[in-house]
């Protein structure tokens, strides 16, 4: 398979959640004879967004996705949103399709998901991989959340002028520069088509990071206890969590690994896959943060 490929699920099914009144959708790719990817959903991405980097693990590791309430075919209420709940959902999933472990790669809102997975869920993972995110109060990235809640809230066209500013803080120049004009206008038309009718899944999936951070208010060490191996991608141009806030981590989860990734902003696993998805595979293998990277 390459990445120019079409991929498709070897199996999908719901997981009733909640006492059975909501459910998580979830697609799994591979015939349950390798070590298992999950790859956890940015805020405003779902299952079918991590199509074309399947090939980037698949067939070494078989892949599992699904969707957070709000996201895809998993149920949308306009009731809160919780992210630890989220990652209980996972291990609920993981139960379905008969998987002990896995390799967790979270991206930015997915890497939320990933440490609460390590938090309480650190029996079911090999490895944790996250990308730009952080697990300290910062009034900066508040600030950030709150300019969003104000835009989702508001009638149009405030919200579609946001789905023009949303690109150009998440992307670094050189991503920027090549996907600038027609192909991020398709990009940004797709988003805003997706959420314009259902902009409650947003306002709820970005309201959930209250509680998360609420934890860490009441527990500053929550996430110091995770002893999964942790890799770190940051890219240095990284706007919406800039590289000094994402080094912190270090300081907290005690098997962590950072790799700062040139030339990326928001998006590591997208704007620099050259760099990210061989440093995810090599780390996989070792399954411990002291892997050779040049190998």
């Amino acid at each position: 398979m390459t990445g120019t490929q079409r991929v498709a699920p070897d199996r999908t099914g719901l997981v009733s959640v909640e006492n059975g009144t909501r459910q998580i959708t979830w697609e799994y790719f591979g015939r349950g004879e390798q070590e298992v990817v999950v790859l956890l959903n940015g805020l405003a991405m779902l299952t079918r967004s991590w199509y074309r980097n399947i090939p980037s693990v698949y067939p070494e590791y078989d892949v599992l996705l699904y969707d957070y309430f709000g996201q895809g075919q998993s149920s949308q209420e306009d009731e809160p949103y919780f992210i630890d709940r989220f990652g209980d959902y996972l291990a609920r999933v993981l139960d379905e399709v008969v998987v002990d472990r896995i390799h967790a790669i979270g991206v930015s809102y997915g890497g939320f998901i990933a440490a609460d997975l390590g938090r309480l869920h650190g029996d079911r993972l090999y490895t944790l991989t996250l990308s730009g995110i952080l697990l300290t109060r910062e009034t900066l990235f508040q600030m950030y959340q709150d300019l969003s809640l104000m835009f989702y809230r508001l009638p149009d066209p405030a919200f579609e002028i946001y789905t023009h500013y949303m690109y150009e803080k998440i992307f670094g120049e050189k991503f920027a520069e090549m996907v600038y004009g027609e192909s991020s206008e398709q990009t940004r038309v797709k988003f805003y088509d997706r959420y314009r009718d259902k902009k409650h899944c947003l306002i709820r999936l970005t309201e959930a990071q209250d509680p998360f951070f609420a934890t860490i208010d009441r527990d500053p060490d929550a996430y110091r206890g995770i002893t999964t191996p942790t890799l770190i991608f940051t890219g240095e141009q990284d706007r919406a969590i800039p590289p000094w806030q994402q080094r912190k981590l270090l300081g907290i989860l005690p098997n962590a690994r950072q790799i700062m990734v040139p030339e990326s902003g928001h998006l590591t696993y997208l704007e620099r896959p050259d760099i990210f998805w061989p440093a995810v595979r090599r780390f996989f293998r070792a399954k411990a943060v002291d892997y050779d990277a040049g190998g």
